[in-house]
C-alpha cells in the first residue's frame, strides 16, 4: 500500500511543474528532464537563459512550467539517450518558476547553432501554467546574432514592431554569459506565440 494521496481534481494547474519537474521542487520522483541542458563538458559556448513570466498586470507568476527544445552548438538536434551520456547535452530541459525567490526560470545549456542554412540559431520554448487550457509555443532568438535573424524566415512573419518580444538580450557577468528572455502574456508587449 502506498502513501500516496488522491490526486487533485483541479484541471488546470498549478501542478504541471510540480509533476513535470518533481526534483526542483524536492518531490521524491526523478525529473525526465532538468534545468540542467548542457554539463559542462558539452560542447559551445555555455550559457545560463534567465528570465520570468508575467501576467497581464506585470506580475511574476509563480507557477509556470518553461521546456525548452534546441539543437547542439553544430546545429543538430540529440538522437539518441547514448549521445547524450556521450556528449553531455541533453538538448531538452524543463524549469518551473515556483521555486526561485523571484519567480525566475534559469536554464544552464549552450548556445545552439543554426539547424538549416538561412535560420537564426533559436531555442523553442513551451510554457504551460495555471489557467491554460492548452499549451504554448515561442522560441527565442539572440540578439548578437542580427544578420541570422534577418533572414530567418518564421522571425520576418512576425510583424516588425513584435520582433523584440522573441530577442533574448546577451549580458556578461564576471565573465559568465546570460540571455535575458521575459515572457508576457498580454499588454502591449505581449511576447509573440507560435501557432503549430
Amino acid at each position: 500500500m502506498s502513501d500516496y494521496q488522491q490526486t487533485p481534481s483541479q484541471t488546470v494547474g498549478p501542478y504541471f511543474a510540480y509533476g513535470l519537474s518533481p526534483e526542483q521542487y524536492l518531490y521524491d520522483f526523478k525529473s525526465a528532464f532538468t534545468p540542467v541542458v548542457a554539463l559542462d563538458r558539452a560542447e559551445g559556448e555555455a550559457i545560463r537563459l534567465i528570465g520570468q513570466v508575467f501576467d497581464g498586470a506585470g506580475n511574476p507568476i509563480n507557477d509556470a512550467l518553461i521546456e525548452v527544445v534546441q539543437a547542439d552548438a553544430h546545429g543538430r538536434y540529440v538522437q539518441s539517450a547514448d549521445e547524450i551520456e556521450r556528449t553531455g547535452f541533453a538538448g531538452t530541459g524543463r524549469c518551473g518558476t515556483g521555486t526561485d525567490p523571484q519567480n525566475r526560470f534559469v536554464i544552464e545549456t549552450i548556445k545552439p547553432g543554426a539547424t538549416a542554412p538561412g535560420e537564426a540559431p533559436r531555442i523553442d520554448v513551451i510554457l504551460t501554467m495555471r489557467g491554460l487550457l492548452n499549451h504554448l509555443f515561442t522560441r527565442i532568438y539572440f540578439d548578437d546574432e542580427a544578420a541570422a535573424n534577418e533572414a530567418d524566415p518564421v522571425l520576418q512573419q512576425v510583424p516588425a514592431e513584435r520582433r523584440h518580444t522573441l530577442i533574448a538580450r546577451r549580458e556578461v557577468s564576471g565573465g559568465r554569459v546570460s540571455y535575458r528572455f521575459d515572457i508576457r502574456m498580454q499588454g502591449d508587449e505581449e511576447t509573440v506565440f507560435l501557432d503549430l
